[in-house]
Formats: C-alpha cells, sequence, structure tokens
C-alpha cells in the first residue's frame, strides 16, 4: 500500500486490516489470515478463493472467532498451521474449534478441524466454506462426486443459478489450467453448493450441512464434529522445478475494445429520514444534477402523507425525473392499499414520474426448502398499482437483491423496467471480498437479460453499507467503524475505497443497457456529504461525491469499451459527448499503486506521455487526442 497516502482518507478509517501470510509448498501458494485460507494458486493461477471454517450465528452472523495457541512452520517446500479457535456465543455457550492446515509440495493441501462445546452452542452453520473463482471457471466442466460414490460430469453455471447446481457431494474436480486439474474433497459431512454470484460474491461457495435441514440448530454439549478437506493437484505437464515466485509488475496495458452504448441515468435514493437533510442540502443537489431522484415509501414504517409532502418538496428543486419505491404492505386487497396511497399522494400535491412497487414480504429472502411467505398474486398487485396510477410508469421487480429477483422471477409483461439492488458485504467485509464483488456484476446483468430480455433495467441502490437484510431479522450496528457483514453503515463508504468501488460498479455494468443507476443516497449512512456525527466537517463532501457527479454528467453520452490487461486491478471505459472531445476514465480497485501504460491512447494534456500513475484507490480522467 502508498504508506505515505493516510488510511483514513483510503478506508474512512485508520484500522488497518492485518496483511496475510504468504504460505508456500512448491508451486502452490496460499494466503493464511484470520485462522483462514484465501487465494490458493497454484504456478500463479487461482485455483480456490477461499477455504474457511464459519461458524454463523441466527441472523447468518459470523461469530468472530479468538484465536489461540497459533503457530505457523514454514519449511523449504513444505508449511503447517495450527490454532485453537473460540467463539462465544448466547447465555455464555462456548465453541471451540482445534484446526490443523499442512502443504507439502507435490502431495497437495489438508485443513481439517474438530468442533468441540462443553456448553451446547447454537447455530445456523459450522464447518468449512469453498470458494471457487467465477472468471474462467462461470461455464466449464466440472466433475462432481456424491456422497453414494455417483459422479455427474456437467458444468459450472454459467447464467446463474437461483438453487444450488449441486447437492449431496463429497469432491469437485475442476480445470485449473489446460494441463491442471484441483480435486477438493469434503469429508464429515454432506456438502452442496450455492452460486454466490446471486449476492453478488465472486465465488460458487460449496458449504456444510444442507439448507433443507432445519436452522437454527444445536451442536450437542461433549459431542465433538470433525471435519477434513483434502485439496489434490493434478499436473499433467512434465515435472519441472518449481518456478521462483517474483511479483509481476509490468504496467497494465490498456486497449480499445468493440464493445459501445449509451450512459446510464445516474439516480439518488431519498428516504423519510433524510428528507429534511436533503432539502438543507439543495446547493449540492443542484450541483450533482441527478438525472433520478428514487423516494422510499413504506407504509408499516409509519411513513404517510407528511412523508409525501417532503417529497414533494424536494421533488420541486429537482429538475429530472422521479421514482416512488413502494414496499405494499398488502394487509388489505393490493387495490385498497394503493388506492389509499394514491390518495395520500393527491393530497399531498406529488406525482413522481413512476412508482416501483413491491410486496414488502418480498423484502425477505425465502431459502431453498422454506415455504414462500403469503403474498397475495403479482399480477394482481402490478394490475392494482396500473389502475391506482393510470398515469405513471410502472416497474417491478425487488427492493432487495438479485438473489430474491432470480429466485421468485416476477411476471414482468405489464411492467415498464425492473429493478433490483445488490450488497458487496452479504458474506464477507474484508477489503479484497468487497472489491471482488465487482467481477460478479457482469454476471448479474447478464442474468437479468437473459430473463427479461430487452426490458427497461434499473439497478439500486446499491450502496457498500446495507440498507435492509433479508437474510436475518435486522442490519448489524457498527458503531466502531469496522469491516463488518451485513452492517448498516461502513466507514468505507466515506473515503476513497467507496469512491472507487462506486466507479467500478458503474464500469462492470455499462453493457447492461442499464436505464438507471443508483448508488448512494444525498445525505446519511449512504449519502454523498459527511453528517453531524463524523469526523470530517459536517456538509463536506465525500470522495465520492465526485463519482457521481462525474457519471451524472457523463448519463445519455456514448461510452466504449476500454479493456485492461488486468481487471482484478484497474478498470477503464471511454466516453464522448456530442461536439467534445473523448475522455478516457480509469479507476484502480487495488490498495497499491499501478502503473498505466497507454499504448495507442495519448492525453490531451500530456501528448508525449505513454504512462500514467494511479495511486491506491484512485480515480482519473483524462482527455484524448483523437
Amino acid at each position: 500500500m502508498t504508506t505515505e497516502i493516510d488510511p483514513f482518507q483510503l478506508y474512512g478509517t485508520r484500522e488497518l486490516e492485518a496483511p496475510p501470510v504468504r504460505l508456500t509448498a512448491g508451486r502452490l501458494t496460499a494466503d493464511f489470515k484470520d485462522g483462514n485460507l484465501r487465494s490458493i494458486c497454484y504456478d500463479g493461477a487461482e485455483v480456490l478463493r477461499a477455504v474457511s471454517y464459519l461458524v454463523r450465528d441466527r441472523d447468518w452472523g459470523t461469530y468472530a472467532s479468538v484465536i489461540e495457541d497459533l503457530q505457523i512452520d514454514q519449511g523449504d517446500n513444505a508449511f503447517f498451521v495450527s490454532y485453537l479457535a473460540r467463539c462465544s456465543g448466547p447465555e455464555n455457550t462456548e465453541l471451540a474449534i482445534d484446526v490443523q492446515i499442512r502443504a507439502e509440495g507435490g502431495e497437495g493441501l489438508t485443513f481439517e478441524a474438530e468442533a468441540l462445546s462443553a456448553t451446547g452452542f447454537e447455530t445456523n452453520r459450522c464447518g468449512f466454506c469453498i470458494l471457487h473463482p467465477i472468471v474462467g471457471v462461470a461455464g466449464m466442466p466440472v466433475s462432481v462426486e456424491h456422497v453414494d460414490g455417483s459422479r455427474e460430469n456437467t458444468h459450472f453455471p454459467d447464467l446463474i443459478e437461483p438453487w444450488q447446481p449441486f447437492k449431496d457431494m463429497r469432491a469437485v474436480t475442476h480445470g485449473v489450467t489446460s494441463n491442471v486439474t484441483a480435486e477438493c474433497r469434503m469429508e464429515g459431512d454432506t456438502f452442496e453448493m450455492e452460486d454466490q454470484r446471486n449476492w453478488s460474491d465472486a465465488s460458487y461457495k460449496t458449504y456444510v450441512r444442507p439448507l433443507a435441514l432445519p436452522w437454527p440448530y444445536r451442536i450437542p454439549a461433549g459431542e465433538p464434529m470433525r471435519q477434513r478437506i483434502v485439496l489434490s493437484i493434478g499436473d499433467m505437464r512434465r515435472a519441472t522445478a518449481a518456478p521462483a515466485m517474483v511479483a509481476d509488475r509490468r504496467p497494465i496495458e490498456l486497449s480499445l475494445g468493440e464493445t459501445s452504448g449509451i450512459m446510464p441515468a445516474i439516480g439518488l435514493v431519498i428516504t423519510p429520514q433524510e428528507a429534511e437533510a436533503t432539502l438543507a442540502a439543495r446547493d449540492r443537489l443542484a450541483e450533482i444534477a441527478p438525472q433520478e431522484l428514487l423516494f422510499h415509501f413504506d407504509p408499516d414504517a409509519g411513513h404517510g402523507i407528511d412523508v409525501l409532502k417532503s417529497f414533494m418538496a424536494i421533488a420541486a428543486l429537482h429538475t429530472g425525473q422521479s421514482t416512488l419505491e413502494i414496499a405494499l404492505p398488502c394487509r388489505k386487497a393490493p387495490l385498497a392499499e394503493t388506492q389509499q396511497i394514491a390518495t395520500l399522494m393527491h393530497d399531498a400535491g406529488f406525482k413522481p414520474d413512476a412508482i416501483m412497487i413491491s410486496p414488502s414480504v418480498d423484502r425477505q429472502s425465502t431459502p431453498p426448502g422454506s415455504k414462500w411467505p403469503e403474498c397475495p398474486p403479482l399480477e394482481e398487485v402490478y394490475a392494482a398499482a396500473h389502475a391506482a396510477f393510470p398515469d405513471v410508469r410502472i416497474g417491478g421487480g425487488m427492493l432487495s437483491y438479485f438473489t430474491e429477483l432470480n429466485r421468485k422471477r416476477v411476471p414482468a409483461g405489464t411492467l415498464d423496467f425492473i429493478t433490483h439492488c445488490t450488497n458487496p458485504i452479504v458474506h464477507a467485509a474484508d477489503d479484497l471480498s468487497v472489491m471482488q464483488t465487482l467481477e460478479a456484476l457482469p454476471f448479474i446483468t447478464r442474468s437479468v437479460r437473459a430473463i427479461y430480455g430487452d426490458k427497461p433495467y434499473r439497478i439500486g441502490p446499491s450502496t457498500i453499507p446495507m440498507r435492509q437484510n433479508p437474510y436475518g431479522s435486522r442490519t448489524m450496528d457498527n458503531p466502531h467503524g469496522g469491516r463488518i457483514a451485513m452492517a448498516n453503515t461502513d466507514p468505507r463508504h466515506n473515503a476513497r475505497f467507496g469512491e472507487a468501488f462506486a466507479l467500478g460498479y458503474a464500469v462492470r455494468v455499462l453493457d447492461a443497457g442499464l436505464e438507471c443507476l443508483t448508488l448512494s443516497a444525498l445525505t446519511g449512512p449512504f449519502g454523498l456529504i459527511a453528517g453531524e456525527k463524523e469526523p470530517s466537517t459536517p456538509g463536506t463532501t465525500r470522495p465520492l461525491f465526485n463519482v457521481i457527479s462525474t457519471l451524472s454528467r457523463l448519463a445519455g453520452g456514448q461510452w466504449q469499451e476500454c479493456l485492461s490487461s488486468d481487471q482484478t486491478s484497474v478498470l477503464a471505459f471511454i466516453t464522448v459527448k456530442a461536439g467534445a472531445a473523448r475522455q478516457l476514465h480509469l479507476v484502480n480497485i487495488t490498495p497499491a499503486s499501478q502503473q498505466i501504460q497507454l499504448g495507442r491512447f495519448r492525453l490531451l494534456e500530456q501528448p508525449g506521455n505513454t504512462r500514467l500513475t494511479l495511486d491506491a484507490y484512485s480515480t482519473a480522467s483524462a482527455t484524448l487526442m483523437d
């Protein structure tokens, strides 16, 4: 990481993640961090994204275990790791996990754990989680051995599977390169795989204990639970000495791609809680000039005519379009409820250009094997919306995430647009995992297009903090500004990390042909402006303000694909508006500075310069010479 940059500017907190310990065994490398393995590679090619032993609470939050007696032995051609992890649960319950990890060059890798509770321990899941990468793996051949010994030769899903693609698993074998295969064998329980791209995770996840079994469940006192993961590499090349691991610091090269399209409109979400602050920040709103304001309305949360009046006041300041997203209670007939809301809107003088409507219960996830909640047919909900709001565009989809849209595919025939959100901290909240979720976005948008064709398509609000939790009873409070999964605030949203994430997000969804993209609010924990309780001066803009303003300015213009030779580090695209020169836009999504080889591109301001340097989590725009 660039040492001269204040970590607070990068992350919104001075608390840094501990760097991983690089382990090597011949051609095999792995990063050990927080008791688990990340970035398991063979000859530099990623084999597995992670192997972790996780314990989940009843809200699917991950227990932060305390690691004791950690021992790491790195030999010339092997490594060994051991430790004891302790979890503390409600009512003074405890769980201890004894772990051993070992690997030897040419012999593969073993990760084994024994969990034991003296008190009994409640959990939604306890055991191993294995992540396969998606880039270069999606749609490729895979062989699955089941617990009964049968073998299934098939493919990893290309389009995102709503349910588990593979169940009753004992081992999974896939190609790493043309001459290298990897078998991951899971022992001690029955495993199954889910397509984590549903949640914008960049992985296929194989996990222990089938979801069809009840949860939460209790680990009995005094009964040890043993599990083991064995990773074996098959290398069909002629044996040669293992290469020296040298960091590749060649400049990243840019080239012009073949894809082009129109930049989407940019939206801001406005909640009732932030209406007053948004009105007070009207000058900033005018400065950004978003094309869309997305107003949130939830009668079950007590939203009524006063909320709609405040929305009307904000809309009056706005020169663009507006949408009201309605979480319909569905306690009465949909037509009665929508007509009641229409009356309130009329009395408040608020008439948005569009309505996005969804039953309130559909904000909660329905996992595999669970019963769908009681809800009127969506056809009835949409018909009621058309009747109550006859001169307004009606949209549907999910107020939650793509996961729910993929599992409950809405009847879109009468809808004017489809929409959903994403969130990058559903399962993990470390810096690398958050940025890696950008890899999943093209798979999500391609899957939506496969389901809904060329129906107008919107995404958002999609932010690093989680605005609602479909998978538990609540989002997680984060008073100390940590990196916490499912948290309703996140310090990185306020810093350069959040700015880089938002621009990277926009780049990754460009070819989806979105009608609108919403990546923030104006104020509050999802906003562009610092609040009263933040360390920075209240009212000052966060780095994210710059990206949202730029994207709003570019909306409606032409974009052109610009390929990066390392899309895990730098993303780029080119824009042009009528009567203006082309602009190159770049974002570094890593904590290290990156050297960019411009290739055929020449900058108007520096025509002789063939290279650029992008600092950690930085963005840049430059005018190109024709």
